[in-house]
């Protein structure tokens, strides 16, 4: 009994002199050192006695965190949005006559090519009718032939004969005009008789002048506006004979492009509805994917720009970027861009819905850091935590290109700082860190003497 009471005495009296220790002992931590035995008290009492004398402090805390390597590498900037495919060509052949379908003489999935015959429809009066135009275009030819090399109409044959007796005379009544005069002047021949011959010239050659302006007007009016008649009507038996043949023509289907048949909604000896295309012919050696972007990142794009065409159940597929609207569309104020790629085997079906991925930009040496690394200020600024000398430090950036989960550091890293990317979220500077294992990806990964 007296020994417990001394183990008492000599707790309480030891206590009190302890300093560096707590200045009230919790009520439950006395309960319990009551409860011990002397050797295990004087042991506790000699180890705080042994810390307060060598002046020990407590030790830093240390938080665990993932880091990896800021690496220059490529990065590039990828436009992601779906689009629709679409054949290279198209033809959806409609016919221009209303006629029943006779033979057939292709079907779905037929490869044709550029002119090739595909369908024809019922045309028997058709071809009577391109019968009928061509004969009458023969006799029109014919006419003008005749026309043009015959003798001369009666009119001008007429035309002639005046003139001729008109010279004839006129001559005649010369030589006895010349005739008389001389007789005249010698005294043989009365004055009067000279005078009548005198007269008889005059209208000999009256005559003759209206022969010839006669014949002149016929020459120059009347053949003229003969051959242009028979022209006429050779050019319009021509034009009859022409529309003709083409009615005759139109009955006959044939490929505007090379393709495959894609559609045929008709059977032989049926009547396709006016304006219903007979037939639809595509050409799907290349395709075209087609999508709506904003125009932020339209703008970004240049027509040959490398793409991919992603399609469910299908490998990837490379293209370019072919066409990039000039306006907007005027109903979702997006650009509409077109990829075109070749597809030989035709994987890509016209009508699919696909994904598609544009290269707008590529850096070949970027400092390049996983995006769960950056982080947003308060202030709004850009920053990530670095790891220098076993401490966190925080470090403002501007970033660049971004590609998928990672992001391009424009200023402030130079590469190879080792970059937190998991646990830096409300982490404050200097902190002391311990690195883990990384499981990130996009850079490599820092082991813990870094």
């Amino acid at each position: 009994m007296a020994l417990v009471h001394s183990s008492r005495n000599l707790a309480n009296n030891t206590s009190m002199r302890v300093n560096c220790t707590a200045k009230a002992v919790p009520f439950q931590i006395a309960f319990f050192v009551r409860l011990l035995s002397f050797s295990l008290i004087v042991g506790i009492v000699l180890s705080l006695l042994t810390s307060c004398s060598r002046g020990e402090k407590e030790p830093e805390p240390e938080v665990a965190v993932e880091a990896v390597k800021a690496q220059k590498q490529p990065i590039r900037q990828v436009i992601r949005t779906d689009a629709v495919l679409f054949p290279k060509n198209q033809a959806a052949i409609t016919p221009k006559i209303l006629a029943p379908v006779r033979a057939f003489y292709v079907n779905r999935g037929s490869r044709v090519h550029a002119g090739q015959l595909l369908a024809v429809l019922e045309n028997k009066d058709l071809a009577a009718s391109e019968v009928e135009s061509k004969g009458s275009y023969q006799q029109a030819e014919a006419n003008f032939g005749i026309e043009t090399t015959s003798a001369l109409p009666e009119e001008w044959q007429k035309a002639e004969y005046d003139l001729k007796a008109a010279k004839e005379n006129y001559d005649a009544e010369q030589k006895i005009y010349d005739s008389r005069k001389k007789l005249y002047q010698e005294g043989a021949l009365p004055r009067k008789d000279y005078d009548q011959s005198l007269v008889a010239l005059t209208q000999a050659k009256s005559q003759y002048e209206i022969a010839s302006m006669h014949m002149a007007a016929l020459q120059a009016a009347g053949k003229k506006q003969q051959l242009k008649s028979a022209e006429g009507q050779l050019t319009s038996a021509k034009g009859k004979y022409e529309g003709a043949a083409a009615q005759l023509s139109y009955s006959e289907i044939r490929s505007p492009i090379d393709g495959v048949v894609t559609d045929r909604p008709t059977y032989a000896g049926e009547t396709p509805p006016p304006g219903t295309p007979l037939l639809t012919v595509m050409d799907t050696s290349s395709v075209i994917a087609k999508a709506h972007i904003p125009q932020g990142q339209a703008a970004q794009l240049k027509v040959g720009n490398a793409a991919t065409i992603k399609m469910p159940g299908s490998e990837e597929v490379t293209g370019k970027v072919s066409l990039i609207s000039p306006a907007l569309d005027p109903n979702s104020t997006t650009v509409e861009v077109w990829v075109e790629a070749a597809n030989p085997d035709g994987r890509l079906r016209p009508g699919s819905s696909v994904a598609l991925e544009m290269v707008a930009n590529t850096v070949n040496d970027a400092i390049v850091v996983p995006s769960s690394a950056v982080l947003k200020t308060p202030e709004g600024a850009t920053m990530v935590m670095i790891v220098k000398e076993g401490h966190a430090q925080s470090v403002e950036v501007e970033t660049g290109v971004r590609e998928g989960d990672r992001v391009q550091i424009t200023k402030g890293l130079d590469g190879g700082e080792v970059v937190i990317v998991r646990g830096s979220y409300g982490l404050p500077d200097k902190t002391k860190v311990k690195i883990a294992e990384s499981q990130g990806s996009g850079a490599g990964a820092a082991n813990d003497k870094d």
